[in-house]
């Protein structure tokens, strides 16, 4: 309680100097992270319908429970996948960049929040949460993990622990970029470990995996499969944003 007092008057310190504005165009707002009325209403939030296990919104509500045609297709390895946006041109592919490239950590204050109320039915029997690991190499040019930042987050929100040292990226990855998704799979396969010290974390577990923007889902898949040989009762996925194809 005191660390949160301590904060929100650290934050009003800060309002002072620093007068609060729109995370994304910078417009003046009430409150510091958050989004002016102009950026809200552009943000492309992900709200039911949508598949129970893409996390992907459908144009038509069918009823709950229902599962896209691409679900049933190639089902994920992970059980469910929970989305705040869409990641297209606008204010999530903003915020996404802002934190990932532009050191802009506090972000993850805001992303988090969301992801946690985007998630909270993974959240309510969720025993970890495990991010995405980068490659040592990347982390130190980029100096932070952003999607442990955000597990970080929703973590507090939901009441749930955090581990950013369950799972390891052993080798470095070409970025994902333009490649197809078979091309996508095959640049993530064997990347992942869980060292055998972890184990004893992982085994039994519900694991919800958190990241920053879901593509293809290689990557998600590729670390749900080496969580679950390690033991993991079920690996979810929760992520801020997600590439959305339409047919």
């Amino acid at each position: 309680m005191l660390q949160g007092l301590f904060r929100h008057a650290a934050q009003q310190a800060i309002d002072i100097v620093y007068p609060p504005s729109c995370m994304v165009c910078l417009a003046a707002t009430q409150q510091s992270a958050a989004l002016c009325a102009t950026c809200w209403i552009k943000m492309p939030f992900v709200e039911r319908p949508f598949c129970e296990r893409l996390g992907t919104p459908f144009t038509h509500d069918l009823g709950q429970g229902l599962i896209s045609p691409e679900a049933m297709a190639n089902p994920p390895v992970y059980g469910r996948a929970r989305v705040v946006a869409r990641y297209e041109e606008g204010p999530a592919r903003q915020l996404v960049h802002r934190l990932k490239y532009g050191d802009r950590v506090e972000l993850a204050e805001a992303m988090g929040r969301w992801m946690a109320r985007s998630g909270a039915d993974l959240l309510e029997d969720a025993d970890l949460l495990v991010p995405v690991p980068l490659h040592r190499r990347r982390l130190f040019s980029r100096r932070f993990n952003q999607a442990a930042e955000l597990a970080r987050v929703v973590g507090e929100v939901g009441g749930v622990a955090a581990d950013p040292l369950a799972l390891r990226r052993i080798k470095p990855t070409r970025p994902q970029v333009g490649l197809t998704r078979a091309q996508r799979a095959e640049n993530v396969q064997g990347v992942f470990r869980v060292d055998d010290v972890a184990k004893a974390r992982i085994a039994g577990r519900n694991i919800v995996l958190v990241d920053d923007v879901m593509t293809s889902g290689a990557t998600a898949n590729a670390a749900a499969r080496v969580l679950l040989r390690a033991g993991a009762a079920r690996v979810d996925a929760l992520v801020f944003a997600r590439v959305v194809t339409t047919r």
